[in-house]
């Protein structure tokens, strides 16, 4: 079985590595790893993705779906600082690190929890989802991933998501639109779109 970064156990051997960024106006240092999503940098959608994304009124947690090693979530939180932040992924290794990057940064209102979309999150109330999805793992999966979003997402709580042109943003828009009523872009950068709907 080939290795993929939605796996739940990576099989590749390990070999993190670290490096500075600025999100949101602050320093961090994040760790990532082979068998993790994006292993030697914090990538642009995740980078467009943290810094368009604006809390919403409703108060609430915020979960960062597909959490990877953390950088999003991460910075949300220290933005944040009344709210907990839930990191879910399905992948162990990319939860240690997240978890790990929590700590490093001295980011306190984290909980890490993990979750093959919201297998482990169903009982969970938000005031927003916030997800850089899996691409990869197939438009069936990150389909899904919006339609679960509804169920956890308080009345007016919002879902906010970045995906390329090229990689389907069009029709994950409007599946958005069909699940909600409603979906807006953002932002556009790179041929990546920051998308966001509104759970009336």
């Amino acid at each position: 079985m080939s290795d993929h970064y939605y796996s739940q156990v990576p099989q590749s051997k390990s070999a993190p590595k670290s490096w500075h960024y600025r999100l949101r106006g602050e320093e961090y240092t994040f760790m990532s790893d082979v068998g993790v999503f994006s292993k030697d940098t914090v990538d642009f959608g995740s980078r467009l993705l943290a810094e368009q994304f604006q809390a919403p009124k409703t108060p609430g947690d915020i979960l960062d779906l597909g959490c990877g090693y953390g950088p999003i979530g991460i910075a949300l939180a220290r933005d944040c600082p009344e709210r907990t932040v839930v990191l879910a992924d399905v992948n162990e290794r990319a939860l240690q690190l997240a978890k790990f990057n929590a700590a490093k940064n001295n980011v306190k209102n984290t909980e890490v929890v993990q979750s093959d979309r919201f297998s482990a999150l169903s009982q969970r109330e938000f005031a927003a989802v916030v997800t850089n999805p899996p691409i990869r793992s197939g438009k069936q999966n990150i389909h899904a991933m919006i339609e679960e979003s509804r169920h956890v997402l308080m009345k007016n709580g919002e879902f906010w998501a970045v995906i390329q042109k090229k990689q389907g943003a069009p029709s994950f828009k409007q599946k958005m639109i069909d699940v909600f009523g409603n979906a807006q872009t953002i932002a556009k950068d790179k041929g990546y779109f920051i998308l966001k709907a509104v759970n009336v």
